[in-house]
């Protein structure tokens, strides 16, 4: 659960922090609904880049930024549909698109979640604590941006081999930035180098995205609400929502589904993950390449109960993807095959994991044979502006994309996705999995297990008294401003 008890002492310390650097937190309800920032913090962020290290970009965490760089406003969600000529199917398929957050990603959103609750209550003390981000890409990029503009330190943890533009980015921001050895897939070096930090040092608090349930709170209210939002702005007219697809990934975007089967009771929520290391389809482990997904374990904070189908796609298919949507010759293709040139200049909107969820959507369609009125939501996490090393290493390692490259992209890896390495979740199916968690959680790092039996036994009601805590935590928040009087 997510700790509300007040520590006075430390609360006033981040009180006093807050006073001295002019930092305003923003609300739950301001992040769904930005019309309800005060007018004269949406004047004042005219004035200030997306990404600049300032605290007024705290109230830029929300999907409805103006997709722009520089002193933007607020708008509808940002979101992109799909037109069959690049799914190959009749279903709609819609993905909200996380460019537009701060950094690029909409982790932000997951790591304020995780931190904010911490510095209103006291439990986290930005005067002398550094937080702590383990992560396999974009969290401890969220989490370090989150730490210098709520006044805080941080430690960034990531594996090795992660992309270099993450590296760079963080070295200019992260007080410490720590490579811990493998890849995307080596989630339990990042959690062993915690325990070592936990072991050598009392001036930290860590926030391990995996089993902070502020991280999932803050994708069940504010993403969503977003996906709600979308539908009744922009489809209700035209279908109902079939589907919500995301990679396990921390277990927090994946929470949105919660929210929507909630909404939508007849919705099917698909788990996605890599077919080179297939946790929860074989209980399977191995190395891939889609970064920001997290595997080889079962987060703390997955709702596996309400998930309804795991789908594996190939890191192979996703590296030729980020190739065709990208490279010239792989545009001008995609053209000629008549998908739209509005589509084709956003490509470039979606990152690698972006990819795969996109492949999931698509064979979660094929799967259930959804027609024209079927509508499936996805989540773009990211954009290639994170991957530009990518596509370089891969013109290095295969040469030039060229036509011909191009039509092979198309024809097997985005037409030719087929229903193989798919799972419909039976009951056992789903409490399989969850049981992967005792692995993890209970054995390694030392969770409760008479938690672990509340997440499945306790059903649905674990799950509804997280949930019923965004109007305290916003309580809190909304008190702690009116002490630090910046308002």
């Amino acid at each position: 659960m997510i700790e509300l008890k007040i520590n006075e002492a430390s609360r006033r310390n981040n009180i006093r922090r807050c006073i001295e650097k002019n930092i305003i937190y923003p609300t739950f309800e301001q992040m769904k609904d930005p019309a309800k920032i005060h007018p004269g913090i949406a004047e004042r962020l005219k004035d200030v880049g997306l990404w600049d290290v300032n605290p007024l970009n705290l109230f830029r965490i929300t999907w409805k930024n103006e997709p722009k760089g520089f002193g933007g406003g607020f708008g509808g969600v940002n979101f992109i549909e799909l037109p069959e000529e690049l799914t190959g199917v009749k279903a709609r398929i819609i993905a909200l698109t996380g460019k537009w957050f701060p950094t690029g990603a909409h982790k932000v959103g997951a790591t304020y979640g995780c931190l904010a609750p911490s510095l209103v209550t006291g439990n986290f003390d930005s005067t002398w604590q550094k937080a702590v981000w383990p992560s396999t890409g974009n969290y401890c990029r969220g989490g370090s941006f989150n730490s210098a503009l709520l006044g805080c330190q941080s430690i960034a943890i990531l594996p090795e081999e992660m992309s270099a533009e993450r590296f760079e980015w963080l070295r200019s921001l992260a007080g410490e930035v720590i490579a811990t050895p493998g890849c995307e897939s080596n989630v339990k070096e990042i959690f062993d180098k915690c325990w070592e930090l936990k072991a050598a040092r009392q001036d930290i608090k860590i926030f391990n995205q995996f089993e902070e349930f502020g991280n999932y709170l803050w994708h069940f209210e504010v993403t969503g609400s977003a996906i709600e939002e979308v539908y009744k702005k922009n489809l209700k007219s035209k279908g109902s929502v079939a589907g919500f697809i995301s990679a396990t990934g921390s277990g927090g975007t994946i929470a949105a589904g919660d929210y929507l089967k909630i909404k939508f009771p007849n919705v099917k929520i698909g788990a996605s993950e890599a077919l080179q290391c297939p946790t929860l389809l074989l209980n399977g482990y191995g190395g891939h390449r889609i970064e920001g997904i997290g595997d080889k374990h079962v987060p703390w904070i997955h709702n596996v109960r309400n998930t309804d189908v795991v789908i594996a796609v190939d890191d192979n298919d996703c590296m030729e993807l980020i190739r065709l949507f990208n490279e010239e010759e792989g545009r001008n293709y995609l053209l000629k095959m008549n998908v739209p040139g509005k589509i084709v200049s956003k490509l470039d909107t979606i990152g690698i994991s972006g990819i795969a969820n996109i492949l999931s959507a698509i064979k979660f369609a094929k799967y259930f044979e959804l027609k024209e009125t079927d509508i499936v939501f996805t989540i773009l996490t990211d954009s290639m502006e994170l991957y530009g090393s990518r596509l370089k290493e891969l013109n290095e390692k295969h040469g030039k994309f060229t036509h011909d490259d191009a039509v092979k992209a198309y024809n097997k890896s985005l037409m030719g996705t087929n229903i193989s390495s798919m799972l419909e979740l039976s009951y056992y199916d789903r409490k399989r999995i969850h049981n992967l968690k005792y692995f993890t959680w209970i054995e390694q790092q030392q969770r409760s297990l008479g938690e672990l039996n509340a997440q499945w036994y306790d059903y649905p009601g674990y799950w509804d008294k997280i949930r019923s805590l965004t109007p305290k935590i916003d309580e809190l928040i909304k008190e702690f401003n009116e002490e630090a009087g910046l308002l």
